[in-house]
């Protein structure tokens, strides 16, 4: 009996160092503000900060992860990874050193070619993974993209058609009269063959094959690893009117669009309508009619009678789905077996109550989202802050998304300098609540939470077996 005991004494100490030891020693960070919290079926931890300016983050072929810092330049970091979200920075190296490059990150199939962008140009360096350096001189490969307000370039090297560099680059304002016209290069799409770049750069402006325009600033671009289709999703208009009244609490939607793919013209090269032409999002509007979610309406600014709502109809491209206004969607990223694209919702700043500042999972079947054009619903929160009312000035602004070969999915926040990472952990995949609710007793707050309840059950399973001995 007195065996038992001691038995059991040690088991307990033992288990309870166990339980609260499920990540092998790796320490975990915390936040300056509310812990996030991740839906049903994931978990999350956040496990690099220092990092202020993060924009998009991208794995090399070594497994890296590759961040660019907006005004920095970009960095790598290497993982001690104990599985699942258990990671902790190994090695930080200063991969390049720019205070130009602000967002846009790509790299070529072999790997060994790092694209990176500015506000003004796409450049190119020999990379080498192994020994994390890249040539000492860049090339400039892309030029003329200039311009005020959204100047972010963001960089997508096609899987299905490589050597062809996926560039987008916004409007000169909110509302840009010159992106009315196709010769000014505002808000549009193109691809580039860089495995052909002379030492002369491409214009943007007159080069590459045009993927869409009318896109105010499609900050958001990916290939679906199926069909190779390529989405966008677009940051709309602010402090917006229709027929003298204010509607831009929730109008215009944000969007996704389609552009057809890399391998045909068709469905390809069209007006998605800005800036004459906006998605309804809350059909509450002056002279709504007929006009439903995703519709292409006009709106006051664009100053001009003859743009009307059946003109819209009529000549602008209707996005595949419409997100709620101002949640300034900035990247999307995709399952490599197609079933979920991933967008990452910055947050907004024109709107009472704040909306976004969260990742959301989009069902996809066939190259397609499941959901319908015209639905509110499309999207499913995985990872939200705990109360959107604390944003943006307490709370991560989720930015750049990455996939790496075990498909946790890492995100950074530009606002608080971090990279978090997220796992599915097999469980249900309802969403995660937020926004000034408490949260859901199945949400979790972080890895740590996960792995100590689930170091606990065991522990308790052990102990009732050991106490029946």
């Amino acid at each position: 009996m007195q065996f038992r005991n001691n038995t059991c004494l040690g088991l307990w100490a033992l288990l309870i160092a166990t339980a609260r030891c499920q990540c092998n020693g790796i320490s975990s960070l915390t936040t300056s503000y509310a812990t996030p919290i991740a839906g049903d079926g994931w978990s999350a931890a956040l496990i690099a900060n220092g990092l202020s300016g993060a924009r998009s983050i991208l794995f090399d072929s070594n497994g890296a992860l590759l961040v660019v810092r907006s005004g920095t330049g970009i960095v790598h970091l290497t993982f001690t990874d104990g599985g699942g979200t258990c990671l902790e920075v190994a090695n930080t190296t200063y991969l390049v050193n720019s205070t130009t490059l602000n967002h846009g990150i790509a790299l070529s199939a072999d790997g060994n070619t790092l694209y990176a962008s500015s506000s003004e140009a796409v450049y190119s360096w020999a990379y080498d993974p192994a020994a994390v350096t890249v040539s000492g001189t860049n090339k400039t490969l892309i030029s003329g993209m200039s311009n005020d307000d959204h100047t972010t370039r963001t960089l997508l090297m096609s899987q299905k058609q490589p050597g062809t560099l996926i560039v987008s680059r916004g409007s000169n304002s909110n509302i840009d009269v010159e992106a009315e016209s196709l010769s000014s290069g505002h808000s549009q799409i193109r691809a580039f063959n860089v495995d052909n770049v002379t030492d002369t750069p491409y214009e943007f402006t007159t080069s590459g094959r045009l993927l869409g325009w009318g896109l105010r600033n499609s900050v958001g671009v990916a290939e679906e690893p199926l069909t190779g289709g390529i989405y966008s999703v677009e940051n709309s208009a602010d402090e917006i009117q229709r027929n003298g009244t204010d509607i831009h609490q929730n109008n215009p939607g944000e969007e996704m669009n389609f552009h057809g793919t890399l391998s045909s013209t068709d469905n390809q090269g069209g007006n998605y309508g800005y800036p004459n032409c906006f998605a309804v999002w809350n059909t509450s509007i002056p002279d709504a009619g007929s006009l439903t979610v995703g519709s292409q309406m006009t709106i006051d600014a664009t100053g001009n009678a003859s743009i009307t709502d059946a003109y819209c109809a009529s000549t602008a491209v209707s996005p595949r789905l419409t997100f709620q206004a101002h949640m300034a969607p900035l990247d999307i990223i995709f399952l490599p077996n197609g079933t979920e694209a991933y967008v990452t919702f910055h947050g907004s700043w024109d709107r009472t109550a704040p909306v976004g500042y969260k990742v959301a999972a989009i069902a996809f079947n066939n190259g397609q989202p499941v959901a319908a054009s015209d639905s509110l619903t499309a999207t499913t929160d995985i990872f939200v802050n705990t109360d959107n009312a604390n944003c943006p000035d307490s709370c991560f602004r989720p930015v750049g998304l990455a996939l790496d070969q075990k498909q946790r999915l890492f995100m950074s926040s530009d606002a608080t300098g971090e990279i978090y990472v997220l796992a599915k952990t097999g469980a249900s995949s309802g969403a995660a609540t937020g926004t000034g609710s408490a949260p859901s007793p199945t949400a979790t707050h972080s890895a740590a939470a996960r792995w100590e309840l689930g170091g606990m059950m065991w522990l308790l399973t052990v102990l009732v077996i050991v106490g029946s001995l």
